[in-house]
Formats: structure tokens, C-alpha cells, sequence
């Protein structure tokens, strides 16, 4: 298993349900046992969690794996030839087969580290971030608007800090959510506090005796800021994984049940391209769920020798951004039909769902769990419907 966190520790746990009892070693870049991710940006931002109230199992869930646990020492090639997983310890460990759920690296803005300057991505970036922000700076400025940036928005906020958030794009979420939504969701930032720059590019950053110091935007403004998050995306990590033959791109590339052309490596998580019939293409999924739900898939055809079950998508995710919890599932285009079926955007209180013709793609809610879940299951038993 090479990568520890939630794709990893599903995949090391479908095996030993299915029945797996051979030897089983975990590999692990960070040195920290599987913690959560979501609350990162949240309650361990805020200071309403630690470390311990994040971990994705229990020290007897992990003891009950049975596994040799290789934590810190990233792996740095994958000899298919040779049949091994290699360290950055020089460590050669034989495999018979191999689970991909190495995730991705945030995205930085180009240039040399600056003090203050952030990224989150794992639990050493929400320390370091949660530190400087503990300190209380005048100014936090936030490049990103998407979900990981709104959310630091909202924890900063939540502490009293002072927020600007830049944004390149005019309307961020228009593309998956459609305008309607995307502004329902843009609009949290000023009713909270924020201050909000769309469609305005950064160009550099200046500093104070190695500190940054203020945010320089195309326009010439330059935004004060004692520290600023920069929450532009991730790359996939499969540096790793160059000259093993495997298919790179944008991602490991697999077939529709997350298997690489060797039947003895399959891929899950964050850093799966798998083929998708139903979007006729490869997909990557950065959400949660799919982390969750993909490895059993994997870790079933991997346990086959060949591909015998394929993943399907949930289109599900979430965010929690001020006192709004946002709501997601399905899959839906911009040109879809938006019908409001419950509450009121203004409100902040809705669902929403999405309709192409006769059929629902999707739905959308905010502070309405209850019943999006309902939608939800309309939506899920409508797709094995037209898939069975």
C-alpha cells in the first residue's frame, strides 16, 4: 500500500475484509498515523480539534490490520521488473501487488518559500498555518476561491481575522454548479466579513525581512497581508512512479475498475484517472467520498488478477463555509435545468436539483441535510434505473 491516508487505510482494510491474510506494509510519506483531511480547514484551524480527535481509525482498527507501517519514508519508484517498491531509505520491499493512494501535492505559488506563506494540504501545513494565525495578524489574504480556500476563509473569520480572499476566475463555481448556485455560494463571503477580489490575477508578493509583507495583483494594487493561504489546486504525486511503465497523466491512468495495464497495480483516491464510460473519458476525483468508496473496488479486482467490478461515482461532496452547509451529489452540466424544490436561497435554507429533460442529474442544498438526503436516494436508485 503506498499512501496512508483515507484511500490508503480503506484499501489496507477492504483486504483484510475480503480476506487477505498475507503480508500487508503500508507506506507513508508523512510521518502521522491516517487522519481526517475535512477538518483541516475547519476545527483543527480553529483550535476546536487536535490531532487525536482527527484519526481515521482507532489504535486497535490500526493493530487489527496487521501490517508493517513504513511512515515518513516516502516511496520513490515502483520497479516493475524487479517486482518492488523502492524507498527514499533505499529500502527494496517485494510485492506481489500494489494499491496507489499516494494522493497529491498542493500547488504553490512559483518562486522561493516565504515565511508566512501557506499551503494546506496535510496536518504539518494546518499546524504551521494554524500557528501564524494564532498570532493574530492584521491581514490574511486567501488566493483561491474554491472549496479549500472558503473554508479558510470561514475558519479566519470565525477567529476574528481580518480576510481578503483573490480569485482569477470571474466565477469560480459557475462550471459546475451553474451561475444561480455559484453566486448563492460567492455571496457567503461578504455577508461574513470578507472581502472578495474576483477575476483578479496575483503577481507576486512583497516582503519584510523575509516575511511576507502584502499580495501585488495585476490591476497594481498590492493587498497588506501578514499571512496569506494559497489554495490553487494539487497535482496528482506520481513523480514517483516515472519510467514504471505505468500510464501518467494528470493522474494514474486505469481502467474503469481502477486497474493499470499490470493487473497486479491498481490505483485509488485522489491520484486515480480511471475510465468512465458514462463521461466517456478519464476522470479524477479530489472529494472525500471517492477516496472513501473507490478502494474497495480496487482492492476486489486487484484480489481477482482482473477487472471484474467497475467504479461508479457518487458525485457527492461537502463544505461547511461560515454557518452554511453546502451539498452536492450527482452529475450535472451547465446547460441542465436548476428547479429550487424546497426553501429558499435567500434564506439560505434550499434544495436544489438539476433536471436534463425528464432526468435528474444532480442536487444541490444548503442547511438542508434532511432533505437532500431524500433527493439524494431519488437520485442514486434513478441511475441504477438507467443502468440496469
Amino acid at each position: 500500500m503506498v499512501g496512508t491516508s483515507l484511500a490508503g487505510l480503506r484499501a489496507a482494510q477492504a483486504l483484510r475484509e475480503a480476506g487477505y491474510d498475507g503480508a500487508l506494509t503500508m507506506v507513508g510519506a508523512e510521518p502521522h498515523q491516517p487522519y481526517d483531511r475535512p477538518p483541516l480547514s475547519k476545527e483543527f484551524l480553529q483550535g476546536k480539534a487536535e490531532q487525536d480527535g482527527i484519526a481515521l481509525a482507532i489504535t486497535d482498527d490500526v493493530a487489527a490490520l496487521n501490517a508493517d507501517w513504513r511512515l515518513g519514508v516516502p516511496a520513490t519508484k515502483l520497479d516493475t521488473a524487479a517486482g518492488t517498491v523502492v524507498l527514499a531509505d533505499d529500502t527494496d520491499i517485494p510485492t506481489d501487488g500494489v494499491v496507489i493512494a499516494t494522493g497529491g501535492h498542493a500547488r504553490h505559488l512559483p518562486g522561493p518559500s516565504v515565511a508566512g506563506v501557506h499551503v494546506l494540504r496535510t496536518l504539518d501545513d494546518a499546524i504551521a498555518l494554524r500557528q501564524d494565525l494564532q498570532a493574530g495578524p492584521e491581514n490574511v489574504v486567501i488566493i483561491g476561491a474554491g472549496f479549500i480556500g472558503s473554508e479558510v476563509a470561514a475558519s479566519c473569520r470565525a477567529l476574528g481575522l481580518r480576510v481578503t480572499v483573490v480569485e482569477a476566475l470571474a466565477d469560480p463555481l459557475a462550471p459546475l454548479l451553474g451561475p444561480e448556485l455559484a453566486q448563492v455560494c460567492a455571496r457567503l463571503h461578504p455577508e461574513n466579513g470578507v472581502s472578495v477580489l474576483y477575476g483578479t490575477k496575483v503577481t507576486g508578493l512583497s516582503t519584510v525581512d523575509g516575511r511576507v509583507s502584502g499580495v501585488r495583483l495585476a490591476d497594481g494594487r498590492l493587498l497588506p497581508a501578514e499571512v496569506v493561504v494559497v489554495g490553487i489546486g494539487m497535482r496528482p504525486a506520481t513523480d514517483w512512479l516515472t519510467g514504471s511503465g505505468l500510464h501518467l497523466d494528470n493522474g494514474v491512468l486505469t481502467d474503469a475498475g481502477c486497474v493499470t495495464p499490470l493487473a497486479n497495480v491498481v490505483a485509488a483516491g485522489d491520484v486515480a484517472r480511471y475510465w468512465s464510460a458514462e463521461h466517456d473519458a478519464y476522470v479524477r476525483q479530489e472529494h472525500w467520498t471517492n477516496a472513501n468508496d473507490q478502494p474497495a473496488v480496487a482492492v476486489a479486482n486487484l484480489l481477482a488478477g482482473r477487472t471484474i467490478t467497475h467504479y461508479r461515482a457518487s458525485g457527492y461532496f461537502w463544505s461547511k463555509q461560515y454557518d452554511a452547509w453546502i451539498q452536492y451529489a450527482g452529475r450535472t452540466a451547465p446547460t441542465d435545468e436548476i428547479r429550487i424544490i424546497d426553501g429558499s436561497p435567500e434564506e439560505r435554507k434550499f434544495v436544489a436539483t438539476y433536471h436534463r429533460g425528464d432526468r435528474m442529474t444532480g442536487a444541490f442544498a444548503i442547511n438542508s441535510p434532511k432533505i437532500f438526503t431524500r433527493t439524494r436516494k431519488q437520485l442514486r436508485a434513478n441511475a441504477t434505473d438507467r443502468s440496469s
